[in-house]
């Protein structure tokens, strides 16, 4: 089943997809478009892997993948929903999308072994986890400038249960500009998979249900521009739709 999270008529309310449109908690069924969307789970930890696809190591100029897990922290200030507003600052040159399997866990774990990982995954969601790389240093810098942006970090729209994903490691990525695949890429091709990654981060912190896995992207990095309408889709998981706004649109104080 996919779940999301909806503001409607000033309430929030958890809601599914339905065959003509989201049913809400209080039983309504609506448009897509007449809800506001927010993201499908609240986030706890977020952990964000860099460098999780060989490809897009080399397309950022690192010889070689990481040996290890390369694990930063994001905040929730950076978390919006589907069909949200993502904020280019005026002084940035390079800021691209990454089309991301989100993971999320759905019961608390701890040294949890590779081969039972999925037993403590809750289910899946589509993140679109954008990159100021004017401001990248070294890999093994936690680089709050790149990626702990207010509004960057768009994920939804749905929760999808763990169940109806007969293969996390066996999904088509892509990403549109304006309607141009610009990116696409398989989560086949992670460094580390998802169980190893639950394996590592639980082998020395406990994770905790709604705690949220950002598992890398493929590469395809290009810029992007105010206006710019950016889709981020996983196979199976969704369509995760974003809009590039400036200074004139986002009041910056």
């Amino acid at each position: 089943m996919k779940h999301a999270r909806v503001a409607y008529n000033g309430l929030i309310q958890d809601a599914v997809e339905v065959n003509n449109g989201i049913k809400l908690h209080d039983g309504r069924i609506v448009k897509e478009t007449d809800v506001t969307w927010l993201p499908p789970v609240e986030p706890q930890t977020v952990f964000t892997l860099g460098l999780n696809f060989a490809d897009h190591a080399a397309e950022l100029s690192f010889k070689e993948a990481p040996k290890d897990p390369l694990v930063f922290l994001k905040g929730p200030n950076t978390f919006i929903g589907h069909r949200g507003e993502t904020y280019r600052p005026s002084d940035v040159t390079f800021m691209h999308y990454e089309c991301e399997l989100a993971v999320v866990i759905g019961k608390t774990a701890k040294n949890v072994k590779k081969e039972d990982a999925y037993d403590y995954v809750r289910g899946y969601t589509v993140a679109n986890d954008y990159a100021l790389r004017d401001y990248l240093e070294n890999y093994y810098r936690p680089n709050l400038r790149v990626k702990n942006r207010d509004t960057c970090t768009p994920i939804g729209p749905w929760l999808v249960d763990k169940e109806d994903i007969e293969d996390p490691m066996n999904l088509k990525l892509r990403t549109t500009v304006n309607g141009k695949i610009v990116q696409e890429g398989t989560t086949a091709d992670m460094i580390f998979s998802v169980p190893i990654l639950i394996e590592y981060l639980s082998g020395f912190m406990t994770l905790n249900p709604g705690d949220i896995i950002l598992t890398g992207t493929p590469k395809g990095s290009v810029d992007t521009k105010v206006g710019d309408e950016v889709i981020t889709e996983i196979e199976g998981v969704g369509k995760l739709v974003n809009t590039i706004v400036g200074e004139e649109t986002f009041q910056v104080n």
